[in-house]
């Protein structure tokens, strides 16, 4: 996918909402010793608001949305209900493992959002200081050891671990970019290409799934 950005126009990046998961909230869940892997609010009212309104504080109605996926929980219903709630225009979706029901596409789904993929290479131009400027990035909901432009600097966004903030980086230009690792806002690309500017090209070790014990 090739993006021109409009002037004044920006490009954010997030993923695993988890829009009304009751067991990734620590209120509801019901799974056991989970204390590192559920998010602290106090009602699953109150996490999904903080995800809505993480979304809305940065992004605006004409900025341009990636989600790398688990959209949302709790019914088919919660689908449309979470993207209505978002003011920005311009949302895309790339497919995680629990995006079920928008993968079969039920009852057109698809169509709330403004593109649906499995995978994307995303190619983006903007004006920058007298020139134009241009960045290149793989998305994908899970993260991969090793991709397509990885030796010429293209940059890898993932999802689907969870990681916490002070793991979120990998060791070469990869980073997850879920809301738990990113104060549940979205990050947006200036801040993605600062961070990833200093980090060399490198294969990544893998990390844990969000279903393994951390310590």
């Amino acid at each position: 996918m090739k993006i021109n950005l409009k002037p004044g126009q920006r490009i954010w990046f997030t993923s695993d909402t988890h829009y009304d998961h009751k067991n990734i909230c620590r209120a509801t869940t019901s799974w056991k010793d989970s204390d590192n892997l559920t998010r602290d609010f106090s009602s699953l009212e109150q996490m999904n608001d903080e995800l809505v309104y993480g979304i809305n504080a940065r992004v605006r109605q004409d900025d341009i949305l990636f989600s790398m996926g688990d959209w949302s929980f709790n019914g088919f219903e919660n689908i449309r209900k979470f993207r209505e709630r978002i003011v920005c225009k311009n949302v895309h979706l790339i497919l995680g493992n629990h995006d079920h029901h928008i993968e079969r596409n039920k009852d057109n789904i698809q169509s709330i959002f403004s593109s649906v993929n499995e995978y994307l290479s995303l190619d983006v131009k903007w004006q920058g200081k007298g020139k134009f400027e241009h960045a290149r990035f793989v998305l994908f909901h899970y993260p991969i050891a090793s991709w397509n432009g990885m030796n010429d600097g293209v940059i890898h966004l993932h999802g689907h671990v969870h990681l916490p903030k002070h793991l979120r980086i990998a060791a070469g230009k990869a980073m997850d970019v879920g809301v738990d690792g990113n104060n549940y806002e979205p990050i947006s690309m200036e801040e993605v290409l600062s961070i990833m500017h200093k980090q060399p090209i490198a294969k990544l070790s893998l990390p844990k799934d969000h279903h393994e014990k951390r310590v």
